[in-house]
């Protein structure tokens, strides 16, 4: 495997960015106690913390631990982030880590790439840091499915007037987000979650707090209930092969075109969707336009957190946002209105930046995992190939398995 190229014959110095992008992003990849953690793990490596008046840890927080504060971070060798760097302070030659939102060709995100090619930039992005496997090492998505869920439930109360939830972003962790949902209680409902990986097991711990009975996805669909319940379902329950053949995930993921979705008897019976399912967009979808015009469709709050806009569910029409989280989507017209003004409507959750809503404990989390599971290549030698594999671009260009951005890149597509 490829060995890091960074000097070790001095401290490696580390950047800490301030975040840049719009809206505002919260979140930090190094907590202030994760700093003093890291520089005992690896005494050879000093952390500089760029100042920022937006982070959910404070200026102030660093500064109790005696760490560094520095708005020029030229000297640095590795710089850290979260979303999306401005490209204009890009400093050419470094090695950046953030979620760059560029492998998948975004256009927005093109300029960004361009410019980390003209500088010579090494760009590692977090979302391709895998096993060997190819698993991913460090994800947000379990806070993106805590919050998500919180907000599903949030807008059934506002939706019916029946009890309140305060904003997530405005409690000042899990801890008090969790304690409100004790004092909530769910009449009759039926409450659907779709996914089975880190973000669905995120909404599950949320719903959990509620206290309510999860049932089959037979039960589910068949059975009247007087108490509200939960169900969960994996791809199995939504799709089935076109050819009759037996249900086999690995060969859903392979070859997603060859299924067709069975989710609708879904629609006729659910209250509360909380969408956590990754989806390919040649695979079926669940909800279509003509689904909502159904007179059985039953479905008042769709919490959509894996956003996929114009995807698999015709009532995520764009993103939402923290400050305003909700939507109307109304069926007849298939365009979102403002929520909560007709009946009619489905009221939609579908907040693309979700884990921001809990920065503190999210970034916890996140910066933990990187110290145990990123750092060590990262500051080390790449001995799994692990750093080398989500190596975007380094050199002032692609590397091999990034290459088919290339026409991308140049604008051509």
């Amino acid at each position: 495997m490829q060995k890091q190229y960074i000097d070790m014959s001095q401290k490696l110095r580390i950047g800490v960015l301030r975040e840049t992008k719009n809206p505002p992003d919260k979140r930090v990849p190094v907590t202030p106690s994760q700093v003093v953690k890291l520089t005992e793990r690896f005494p050879d490596v000093e952390v500089f913390i760029q100042p920022s008046d937006i982070r959910c840890y404070t200026d102030e927080e660093y500064q109790y631990l005696d760490l560094n504060l520095k708005e020029d971070l030229n000297d640095c060798d590795i710089l850290l982030g979260v979303k999306e760097v401005d490209p204009q302070t890009l400093i050419p030659e470094k090695t950046y880590m953030f979620f760059a939102h560029v492998a998948k060709k975004q256009p927005y995100n093109r300029g960004l790439l361009q410019e980390i090619i003209k500088k010579k930039i090494r760009l590692v992005d977090y979302e391709y840091l895998t096993d060997y496997n190819e698993n991913r090492i460090v994800a947000f998505g379990h806070w993106a499915g805590i919050v998500g869920a919180y907000n599903g439930l949030r807008a059934r109360g506002i939706r019916t007037d029946s009890f309140e939830l305060k904003p997530a972003h405005q409690c000042r962790d899990m801890d008090e987000m969790f304690a409100g949902l004790k004092l909530v209680e769910l009449k009759k409902k039926k409450i659907l979650v779709t996914g089975g990986g880190r973000v669905a097991m995120g909404a599950m711990e949320t719903l959990s707090q509620l206290n309510i009975r999860e049932v089959t996805p037979e039960d589910f669909l068949n059975k009247e209930f007087d108490e509200p319940v939960l169900c969960r379902i994996d791809p199995q329950h939504y799709v089935k092969h076109k050819g009759g053949m037996e249900f086999n995930l690995q060969h859903f993921f392979k070859h997603p075109e060859e299924y067709e979705s069975t989710f609708k008897p879904f629609t006729r019976v659910t209250d509360i969707f909380i969408a956590c399912h990754y989806w390919d967009p040649k695979s079926p979808k669940f909800i279509t336009k003509e689904d909502y015009l159904d007179p059985d469709f039953n479905i008042t709050v769709i919490a959509d957190v894996s956003c996929d806009v114009d995807g698999p569910i015709a009532s995520t029409v764009r993103a939402s946002t923290i400050a305003d989280p909700f939507y109307g989507y109304n069926p007849e017209t298939g365009e979102d209105e403002r929520p909560f003004i007709s009946p009619k409507n489905i009221t939609v959750m579908a907040v693309d930046n979700l884990p921001g809503e809990l920065p503190r404990n999210a970034s916890s989390d996140f910066g933990l995992n990187l110290i145990d599971k990123v750092y060590p290549s990262l500051f080390g030698h790449d001995d799994t190939g692990m750093i080398e594999r989500a190596t975007i671009a380094k050199d002032g260009k692609l590397t091999e398995r990034y290459a088919y951005l290339q026409n991308y890149l140049e604008g051509k597509e």
